[in-house]
């Protein structure tokens, strides 16, 4: 058992990355889906698919690299961890190499980079930075 699900997922990632694999597999869940999606949409991995092995769902995220095989996510720093939440009003959103990465906030509207939730005016747990 993960205690720590979304680190686990960011880690994953961040190994295939190093190895330069095409993909990584880990098991599912909502948030994780969430977090996929938006990465998706912001251009930092090239897919992702839910997959069934055994009676149990996985995501499968497919990697996205730039010329000569060089990876498009820099780096991934989780923020708030299971033993210190960090929450963000909607006033103090935090801004990621000055707006060059991104900042992912899991709000009660839903998961979203930090700017949509700027421009929605809410706030909530900041998950990860992405660079």
């Amino acid at each position: 058992m993960v205690t720590d699900p979304i680190a686990d997922m960011l880690s994953r990632i961040r190994n295939a990355l190093t190895a330069r694999h095409d993909y990584s597999d880990m098991p599912a869940s909502r948030l994780k889906v969430a977090l996929a999606e938006v990465l998706k949409k912001e251009g930092y991995i090239r897919d992702f698919e839910m997959k069934s092995e055994g009676g149990r769902e996985n995501i499968r995220v497919h990697l996205a690299y730039a010329d000569a095989r060089e990876p498009v996510i820099m780096g991934l720093q989780r923020v708030s961890k299971p033993g210190l939440r960090v929450y963000a009003g909607r006033r103090e959103i935090p801004r990621v190499y000055g707006g060059l990465g991104i900042a992912i906030l899991s709000t009660p509207q839903g998961v979203m980079t930090a700017k949509e939730a700027r421009r929605k005016g809410v706030g909530g747990e900041v998950l990860c930075y992405v660079w």
